[in-house]
């Protein structure tokens, strides 16, 4: 038999094993119910957004044919699911067939749906942190070589938790979508760059 000693002093040991072991778990996001925790989850938070990146730029070109000078006035639109994104910013004036733009995007209660069908995640809700900035270069419109940047901040709610800062760089081509409006070409766009989570920075490379 143990000593009453003995006893106190296992106890004793198995504290802070038990104390890890809660820490573990009060730090470890639920299945389900996390935010962007890896490269996967990473990928859909931007997955989440990606249609709005055509929206933004039709905007982008409606503001260009509103404008009177590079300064577009606010343009919007909804989500395929629910909210609105909202588009302002600068677009190079004049008739040339390139263009470069500065659109500043406000997402409030915004979602595309489920970003990927394949995956067991349900719609991802996007509200902006300040506004999200997508730098775009567009050379030889309407067959463009398209270049540029989406950074910024947003919120996430549904299929994934908490906030994420995007720093991406996109590369792709351009086509006349069969109206007379610009979309990216399928097939030809990926983004490539980081995604930042209060659990770390994961790497996204996704091409469409």
């Amino acid at each position: 038999m143990r000593t009453q000693r003995a006893r106190r002093l296992a106890r004793s040991a198995g504290r802070p094993i038990l104390a890890t072991l809660l820490a573990a778990l009060l730090l470890t996001p639920a299945c389900g119910d996390e935010g962007v925790v890896d490269e996967e989850s990473a990928r859909l938070a931007y997955e989440g957004l990606d249609p709005s990146i055509d929206k933004a730029l039709d905007l982008g070109f409606q503001g260009f044919n509103e404008a009177s000078s590079a300064n577009i006035p606010e343009q919007s639109t909804t989500g395929d699911a629910s909210g609105t994104l909202t588009i302002g910013g600068k677009v190079d004036q004049g008739a040339s067939n390139n263009k470069e733009m500065t659109l500043d995007a406000t997402y409030t209660d915004y979602s595309d749906g489920d970003p990927n069908e394949q995956d067991d995640i349900v719609d991802v809700i996007y509200d902006s942190q300040g506004t999200v900035t997508i730098d775009l270069s567009l050379k030889g419109l309407p067959n463009a070589d398209l270049t540029g940047t989406i950074v910024g901040t947003v919120i996430m709610d549904g299929g994934l938790l908490g906030p994420v800062t995007l720093d991406l760089a996109i590369t792709g081509e351009t086509e006349d979508d069969g109206t007379g409006k610009i979309r990216r070409k399928a097939g030809t766009v990926r983004v490539t760059g980081t995604a930042t989570s209060d659990y770390g920075t994961f790497q996204v490379d996704v091409t469409h």
